[in-house]
């Protein structure tokens, strides 16, 4: 019986893991002005564990600035991620701006327009 490849279901560990200590990382020692408060939305992790996506949103602040910010900060963070990881590599991190939101709330007001401009049509 052939057996199963868990290197999936172990890549998603680790890329959560990656995005707790991230996160931690991030709020307590990183002091750099351009990055505010940030969450980190998800982490996608190449299956070698070379490269890391980190993709964050802001409730305020300049996404671009703040990507810089954490770009930066990158080689920083990977080596908090050393200490704290029990795994081979640690990947090289890129930060995203994840317009997750921006787009949900974009699709929100266009649903509300168009539910409100049909309740109009209906009554006259």
């Amino acid at each position: 019986m052939p057996r199963k490849s868990t290197t999936p279901n172990r890549s998603f560990k680790v890329a959560d893991q990656i995005q707790r200590d991230l996160a931690e990382l991030i709020a307590r020692e990183l002091k750099d002005p351009r990055v505010g408060m940030v969450t980190l939305n998800a982490v996608e992790v190449t299956p070698d564990y070379a490269h890391a996506k980190v993709y964050f949103s802001l409730l305020t602040g300049d996404p671009e600035e703040t990507a810089e910010g954490l770009n930066a900060a990158a080689g920083f963070l990977r080596s908090g991620l050393f200490k704290r990881l029990h795994i081979h590599t640690v990947p090289t991190l890129h930060f995203l701006f994840d317009r997750t939101i921006e787009r949900a709330a974009d699709m929100n007001a266009l649903i509300a327009k168009a539910v409100s401009s049909r309740s109009k049509d209906s009554e006259e």
